[in-house]
């Protein structure tokens, strides 16, 4: 089979390169400690514990289709969650339960997204770094994946309202992930506001990624469903993207929502007619319950908050640290004392010295206009259990700023 041309620069994804990297080194130990995965976000606090009941109470519900938008009670559900905590008020014609967001953010290009704009070759915006599956989102469906830095100096945020005109003109379609993966910066209310009167005034959609949304430091972050309902933005020019898998600790489940206008639902459902993967109705019920159920978020909260000022007091005094307003990832930039701001060289180091596995920030990023964003930074992610994730960050800290 080949491999279609316009996949052919993709570099390879960052887990098989962090294993190429490590997994030939045997990892270092400190005394009394074992190594410390702090690489994938992968949530390991505990599930709700209505899950096993409610599934044992479903069984019979592997036996038949589920249904491939969500289940009435699951879609009322979610509804329910938007108004309480967005007051934003949904029919269940704008909302679609997803086999896990990644599908959502995918699909979502190719049913929203024109073969071309203006006559020209369209083109899908995203911060740098980002989550993978944008980019090859806009490549599917021949756009031109646009990698728009977002650093120190941007705040940590794409700056697409810098784009020059003709490039606005092109767009699409822009990705953004807020609280954002890696950094942890929130977009604020005016940040989502003046993007959304860029996406009014230059004809494009924006993809928000909140997948994080509910794991926070001081308040909970804006959702672009409050501000585009405050901004009075059509809504079918905003799609939503919400999961399960922070916010209740069910990465498994695979389940999570979009929300759009119900004309572009429409065309998400449409696709997803013939291409998707409804989730099993016993899931469904889960689903249901969990976005129904605040206890458990709040707990789960809690735990990350206490990771955040736990980390805090390990680096206190690091110069040019930013510390996270939510998410659960530290976005850590290298010294150039140690390791010449190599972040592939730097994490090698540290496994090889301390045990402890973090994920070059370069492998999330691509090159573009000279430069790679992540070069020179490592994300680590707050998952451990907490004596564990104080251990390791104990380690790096003394291994990479010692």
């Amino acid at each position: 089979m080949v491999f279609p041309e316009r996949f052919s620069n993709l570099p390879d994804y960052a887990f098989p390169r962090l294993r190429k990297l490590l997994d030939k080194h045997a990892p270092g130990h400190a005394p009394g400690g074992a190594p410390v995965v702090m690489t994938i976000g992968e949530p390991r606090h505990p599930m709700p514990d209505f899950v096993g009941p409610i599934l044992a109470q479903n069984l019979a519900g592997f036996g038949v289709y589920p249904p491939n938008d969500g289940a009435p009670e699951l879609l009322s559900a979610i509804a329910a969650w938007v108004q309480r905590r967005y007051d934003v008020t949904l029919s269940t014609d704008c909302l679609m339960v997803l086999n896990g967001t990644r599908e959502g953010l995918f699909n979502a290009a190719i049913a929203l997204s024109p073969e071309t704009k203006n006559g020209k070759q369209p083109i899908i915006a995203m911060p740098n770094p980002f989550y993978q599956v944008y980019a090859v989102a806009a490549l599917t469906v021949g756009a031109e994946p646009l990698y728009v830095p977002a650093t120190a100096e941007t705040g940590f945020l794409p700056d697409y309202a810098g784009l020059p005109p003709e490039t606005l003109d092109r767009l699409t379609a822009v990705y953004i992930c807020s609280p954002a993966n890696p950094q942890g910066v929130i977009a604020s209310v005016d940040y989502l506001a003046t993007l959304m009167a860029l996406a009014e005034k230059h004809d494009f959609r924006i993809f928000a990624d909140e997948c994080y949304s509910e794991i926070w430091r001081d308040a909970p972050p804006p959702g672009a469903l409050s501000v585009a309902k405050a901004t009075g933005t059509d809504p079918e020019r905003v799609a939503v993207f919400h999961s399960l898998s922070k916010r209740s600790n069910l990465p498994g489940l695979r389940s999570g929502f979009v929300a759009t206008g119900p004309q572009s639902m429409a065309q998400m459902r449409q696709l997803r007619n013939f291409a998707g993967a409804p989730l099993p109705l016993p899931l469904q019920r889960v689903a249901q319950a969990a976005w129904a159920d605040e206890d458990h978020v709040s707990a789960s909260l809690a735990l990350y908050q206490q990771k955040f000022q736990m980390a805090d007091e390990v680096f206190s005094g690091l110069h040019n640290r930013v510390a996270p307003e939510g998410g659960f990832f530290l976005w850590l930039p290298v010294p150039a004392k140690t390791d010449a701001g190599d972040d592939e060289a730097a994490t090698l180091r540290i496994w090889r010295e301390t045990g402890v596995r973090v994920l070059p920030g370069s492998y999330l990023s691509r090159d573009a206009n000279g430069g790679n964003p992540g070069r020179g930074y490592i994300r680590v992610a707050l998952v451990a259990p907490y004596d564990e994730l104080q251990h390791g960050l104990t380690r790096l800290r003394d291994c990479l700023y010692g």
